[in-house]
């Protein structure tokens, strides 16, 4: 993030502005707007500034600019036409400490102005940091469509009915719901037709449902599939929920770019498993999770991949179940799925593979159990979580149950994010090319392996840097 988007209060607030001609205008206007006291600093006004000056909006000094007409100022933007003096203006301003925009001059801004789309007191910001002007002002118009005309008067509404509810709801959480409810139903309504009388009886009356709700407000979990990585991949109801949850049980596998779409102010508790780092046992998290629900909370239980697929998901599940606690799934894209796509390695194909296995290298402690021979048929593809610890003992597996040591392998590291790495070779080679993957990866085998030569099409200049790192192992 290269700026801080902030929103800063300039009512009454002294602002200067050094230039007269258009631009300099366009930025005045936005000041005036915001409530600033704006002092121009001028040669010469153009007629929108003269009718500004008539009318009192703003004050004027028609001489050159000097640094002390920085002193008191609280921000400042500079949109001469003349180089030396916007230069002078930024100088002068750092030396002060204060905040200040040279209008299309990246380089002499400590703040830029963002695109903006107005339904006060609802606002909407949107920069690209100076880099794609053009383009924020393409997503603007977007939002602008999107956005109803009615939600500032929605806002305003609802802030006034703030502390009538605070007084009747005492649970914050039981408000949450109370507003989520009235902003996706008949109060909205009622605000777009323009029956704002109407529109505060509903809240009146949604209060007071609220209020009787209070005591038997049950909590519920969702157990959420976060996916591979790309938070691109996430389902629209996985992000609904993450929205509205109060408490968010994560795992490790679980991005960064899917954990920033959490609502910010729900409590996170990272709950994962991971190789040399401490571990929550299985018994505490599904402690967590029903302690957090009989607590009344909407708890999100967060988990990458699919939560059915080697995720222990049905476990916690069976544990609510005892607790009576309500849960719903919202299913993942298993790693399988999403990290071969982006390899470009399809998981069947009628001339390589009619089947596809998935197992855990993650085997129990009491011993190995799988079926190896099934395992090392041929004309299929087996895909096997979290196994590079154990890639010794595949790759000794699968080629003394059969599987040729020629055999195509990929292992997939981070797969779908941007640090995607696939290392390829053959089976014989499993075990030396596991040394150079770090978790979480995914190992492939079978013939599919080979059409990544054709079909890779995510990350592809790295691809072929790893593959050509693997032929200098070799």
């Amino acid at each position: 993030m290269d700026y801080l988007p902030i929103f800063a209060d300039i009512r009454r607030r002294p602002c200067l502005v050094v230039g007269g001609g258009d631009v300099a205008w366009r930025k005045t206007r936005m000041l005036l707007k915001a409530g600033a006291d704006v002092r121009v600093i001028a040669r010469e006004l153009n007629g929108d500034f003269q009718q500004a000056l008539q009318a009192g909006e703003i004050t004027h000094q028609a001489e050159e600019f000097v640094p002390s007409d920085l002193d008191g100022i609280f921000l400042a933007i500079a949109a001469t036409d003349r180089k030396a003096v916007n230069a002078l203006v930024y100088q002068s301003a750092n030396q002060r400490q204060v905040m200040v925009n040279v209008v299309d001059d990246m380089q002499r801004c400590s703040f830029i102005v963002p695109s903006i789309v107005d339904r006060s007191p609802i606002i909407v910001a949107i920069s690209s940091s100076g880099k794609a002007p053009v383009l924020a002002r393409l997503v603007r118009e977007k939002l602008e469509a999107l956005l109803p005309q009615h939600l500032g008067r929605m806002a305003e509404i609802a802030g006034r009915f703030r502390n009538r509810l605070a007084q009747t709801v005492s649970s914050a959480s039981q408000r949450r719901y109370f507003w989520e409810q009235a902003f996706n139903g008949r109060f909205s309504e009622l605000v777009a037709s323009g029956q704002e009388k109407q529109a505060e009886q509903e809240l009146v009356s949604l209060s007071v449902q609220s209020q009787q709700q209070q005591v038997l407000s049950q909590g519920q979990v969702a157990l959420i599939g976060a996916g591979p990585g790309d938070a691109g991949l996430l389902t629209l109801r996985a992000l609904q929920l993450m929205q509205q949850a109060d408490v968010v049980l994560y795992d490790y596998l679980v991005s960064d770019e899917v954990m920033d779409l959490v609502r910010r102010d729900a409590e996170l508790v990272c709950v994962g498993k991971k190789a040399g780092f401490h571990s929550v046992p299985q018994e505490e998290t599904n402690e967590l999770i029903v302690r957090y629900a009989e607590q009344g909370k909407r708890v999100v239980r967060l988990k990458g991949g699919d939560p059915f697929v080697f995720g222990r998901g049905g476990e916690e599940l069976e544990v609510l179940f005892d607790a009576g606690i309500p849960f719903q799934v919202v299913p993942g894209i298993t790693a399988a799925a999403g990290a071969t796509a982006y390899a470009g390695i399809p998981l069947t194909h009628r001339d390589y593979a009619q089947t596809a296995m998935f197992i855990t290298g993650h085997l129990k402690p009491d011993g190995d159990q799988l079926d190896w021979s099934t395992l090392a048929r041929g004309k299929q593809t087996l895909v096997i979580y979290m196994g590079l610890m154990k890639s010794s003992h595949i790759q000794q597996q699968l080629l003394s149950h059969g599987r040729a040591a020629d055999t195509p392998i990929a292992i997939i590291e981070r797969g779908t994010q941007k640090s995607q790495k696939v290392l390829k070779g053959q089976l014989g080679e499993l075990a030396t090319l596991a040394q150079h993957a770090a978790s979480p990866s995914l190992i492939v085998v079978g013939e599919v392996v080979n059409l990544s030569e054709k079909l890779h099409w995510f990350g592809k200049q790295e691809q072929q840097l790893q593959q050509s790192a693997v032929v200098k192992l070799a």
